[in-house]
């Protein structure tokens, strides 16, 4: 098991809360520190976890009706870090940026929307561009981070944490990676799809 990494700090953003009760327990159980903004701090709070929301490291709050609220150098940089790179780590101290270690997304739900029949408007609301910016970062640096794309990896990363605590190996961060540019793809095509009619 090459390159083992530890999770101190899990940035949580989701749509769809259905299903992160056991994830969250088992994290907490194991030291992990939440992050997360509006209803997902809302609901982890709920199950009795401490939680620091992200408008406290960004100092910015959630702006725009709710269309930026992670999309900030303080959490981009916490998950993009090299964590071996010397001028990363000196600009993550110069700049008080914590890492992020993971980062759990459930983008919104944009084929259901469609589905639905909804308007226009609505539809363009359920393009996710923070979700979607955060599975990019946390895959392009899986060296360093695990990402967790969709609620169906959920169970993947529980049966990790069982197995191993509150790490991870270069394989297993590789694998999420993989799922995740699987999950934007998919995303985006849908996107294509609506907007080719």
């Amino acid at each position: 098991m090459a390159d083992i990494k530890p999770i101190k700090r899990a940035l949580v953003s989701v749509f769809h809360k259905d299903g992160l009760e056991e994830l969250l327990g088992k994290l907490n159980e194991e030291g992990v520190k939440f992050l997360s903004t509006g209803g997902t701090q809302q609901f982890i709070e709920s199950l009795g976890y401490e939680c620091q929301t992200v408008e406290s490291v960004t100092t910015y709050p959630s702006i725009l009706g709710g269309r930026v609220k992670t999309l900030h150098p303080k959490v981009f940089g916490g998950i993009l870090g090299r964590r071996d790179v010397e001028g990363d780590r000196e600009q993550m101290a110069q700049y008080d940026i914590p890492e992020i270690d993971l980062v759990i997304v459930d983008l919104y739900p944009f084929e259901d929307t469609v589905k639905s029949g909804a308007g226009e408007a609505d539809i363009i609301e359920k393009i996710d561009i923070g979700g979607i910016s955060l599975i990019r970062a946390g895959a392009k640096n899986f060296r360093d981070v695990v990402i967790v794309p969709s609620k169906a990896e959920y169970s993947v990363l529980l049966d990790i944490l069982n197995r191993k605590g509150a790490q991870t190996d270069l394989a297993d961060r590789r694998m999420f990676a993989e799922r995740a540019f699987g999950v934007s793809s998919h995303y985006d095509t849908a996107i294509l799809e609506w907007f080719l009619g």
